[in-house]
């Protein structure tokens, strides 16, 4: 099995939630919260994580309408993920990441952790989530490829 190196975000105006998973691509960890000052700041941090991982793509989650169509947020959110992604020099992939967060509140809930006195919290757990999702489909994906050989 190849070695994956992927970095999921968690977008948002004054945080970025960053989550990476294990060489094989079958767990996700919330990493650090980037707090958001200036975009050569996000990308200096970004950068560093990138190198330390050996990152070679990013993950984005992107806030879908119930409709299932991009809102403002998420337009705002890919340009600015292609501004990263052409500043690492990574290809970028988006995820539907609707309700996330609010998954990522009840796992702080159900562990006796205060969601709202920890939103950095919040944004890392939401990044590992949208990363597992995607890692889960990856992994579904590669099976069914298999079966049908």
């Amino acid at each position: 099995m190849e070695r994956i190196s992927v970095l999921a975000l968690d977008v948002g105006t004054k945080r970025i939630g960053v989550a990476g998973c294990d060489g094989l691509g079958l767990f996700a960890t919330g990493l650090t919260t980037i707090k958001r000052t200036s975009f050569v700041r996000d990308i200096e941090q970004l950068q560093h994580l990138v190198k330390e991982r050996q990152a070679t793509q990013l993950l984005v989650g992107l806030p879908y309408t119930t409709t299932g169509e991009l809102s403002k947020q998420a337009r705002q959110i890919q340009k600015f993920a292609q501004k990263v992604g052409a500043a690492l020099q990574l290809p970028v992939e988006y995820i539907d990441e609707r309700l996330t967060s609010v998954e990522a509140e009840e796992r702080m809930i159900a562990q006796n952790l205060s969601p709202s006195r920890q939103k950095a919290t919040v944004d890392r757990i939401a990044a590992a989530i949208i990363l597992q999702q995607w890692l889960d489909e990856r992994r579904r994906s590669l099976e069914r490829a298999k079966a049908d050989i």
